[in-house]
């Protein structure tokens, strides 16, 4: 069979590809090993923030009924139906994409994928018999899996990732997770939210270590306030799988010791997926390295995702695969590179962040300002019974521009969306406060951290 366009990977950056090939007149197949969506929509963005969802709720109602003016007896979870919603919302999402796949008309085509040759791909399906496929273009976007720590290998009950982390059939007394990523916190709000005991074994200075340090610091306060214990700058020195639970030997600021847990969940990161164990041009990290047009080495064939290497976002695979696709069929099309992303967490409170943090500022010796308001001062936020956090605004001392924001606390990660238009399009504070913001609103806060940056907050 030949085609305009082979996708190998159904992931945000695969299917995204294979539909708009399909909305431009292309012939196109898209190869998935597991199921439509990837890791993203089956194990990963999407079940995730239905136990997230579920974890919030639960929260809520078990620590603060009275403040909101419920009372009841008795209050219980199912934790197998907890973890069944977020499977029925991944199969339903997942079912959407393949209509989307029949209504572009997409050879959708189930199997593990490798690139054989220039315009040549080979799947081998769950039985084991292979086809092979020809077309012009090619496009590999597989993904990437967890980084296992080689002295604690993966045995998907006492030393877990993420995916099982998702489906553990039942809930542990305990837990410690290495690594206090956007993946290891939000699965510690998860499990310490429905009362397993949580640590989070962190090496770097401070939580989420890719952002602000103020953002990392504030965090740390939330979930130790919450019940979770948080070692950032600690280092692991041991480990010992015991098979019936886990021991990690730690060394930092606060301990120095054997942490035991029924299970250690191991967060430290994500390595490539690559099609058939091709390996293009790739880089000393493994990723799959392309050029600005997100071609490899081999002639025909592109990378886009998380296969290429960082940001290792849903939304920057997607935005790669409309790029690439359209500089491949649209005439003139000037492809762009990932410029300014946003980058989002979703434990509570919530994460959200784009462009410099003032820890990059400084480094670069850019000089700026810094705008800072507490949800606290927003109406909305008090009236939704969210005051924590803040949103931090860096704009640029000479022109004005906007040069970052870093936001936690409820909506964060809603509100972030404005920040990225914001800097997409170089608005300045003068422009960004003088757009009427609604009242009341949570997005409030960007309006009084603008007018913060300039000396003259009215809320606080």
């Amino acid at each position: 069979m030949a085609y305009d366009l082979i996708v190998i990977g159904g992931g945000p950056g695969g299917y995204v590809a294979a539909i708009r090939a399909a909305q431009l007149g292309k012939k196109v197949a898209c190869v998935e090993a597991d199921r439509a969506g990837g890791t993203c929509l089956n194990w990963g963005c999407i079940p995730t923030k239905a136990l997230l969802k579920n974890a919030e709720l639960y929260h809520t109602l078990s620590h603060r009924a009275k403040e909101f003016g419920f009372s009841f007896d008795n209050l219980s979870y199912d934790w197998s139906s907890v973890v069944g919603r977020s499977r029925k919302v991944s199969d339903r999402l997942a079912g959407g994409i393949e209509f989307l796949f029949k209504k572009n008309g997409i050879d959708y085509v189930r199997g593990l994928g490798a690139v054989t040759a220039p315009g040549k791909v080979e799947v081998t399906a769950a039985d084991g018999t292979k086809t092979q496929a020809e077309a012009k273009h090619i496009i590999i976007a597989t993904g990437a899996k967890s980084r296992q720590l080689p002295p604690l290998p993966f045995n998907g009950t006492s030393v877990i990732s993420s995916k099982e982390a998702m489906v553990l059939e039942k809930q542990p007394e305990s837990m410690i997770i290495i690594g206090a990523g956007a993946i290891g916190v939000e699965f510690a709000y998860i499990y310490n939210a429905f009362g397993t005991k949580v640590t989070v074994v962190e090496m770097a200075p401070t939580m989420v270590p890719v952002e602000d340090t103020e953002i990392g610091e504030a965090l740390e306060k939330s979930f130790t306030k919450q019940g979770i214990r948080c070692l950032a700058n600690h280092k692991v020195t041991a480990t010992a799988d015991k098979g019936t639970h886990v021991e990690i030997t730690v060394e930092g600021a606060k301990e120095n010791g054997t942490l035991k847990a029924d299970v250690c969940l191991v967060a430290i990161g994500v390595q490539p997926v690559l099609p058939g164990g091709e390996q293009p041009a790739l880089t000393d990290r493994g990723f799959i390295q392309v050029g600005d047009r997100y071609e490899t080495s081999i002639s025909g064939v592109y990378a886009i995702g998380d296969v290429t290497g960082p940001p290792l976002l849903a939304h920057t695979a997607s935005f790669e695969a409309i790029q690439c696709v359209e500089g491949l069929f649209v005439e003139g099309h000037k492809v762009r590179k990932v410029g300014n992303f946003p980058g989002c967490t979703y434990c509570h409170p919530q994460v959200a962040s784009v462009g410099k943090t003032e820890r990059a500022l400084k480094e670069e010796g850019i000089e700026y300002t810094v705008g800072k308001i507490p949800f606290m001062a927003i109406g909305k936020a008090i009236a939704a019974g969210e005051p924590d956090g803040f949103a931090k605004l860096l704009y640029g001392k000479k022109h004005g521009e906007l040069l970052g924001a870093h936001i936690i606390g409820d909506n964060a990660t809603e509100l972030i969306a404005e920040m990225g238009l914001a800097l997409d399009q170089e608005l300045t504070a003068e422009e960004i406060h003088s757009t009427i913001h609604a009242h009341p609103t949570m997005s409030e806060v960007i309006h009084e951290a603008t007018l913060a940056a300039e000396g003259h907050a009215i809320h606080f």
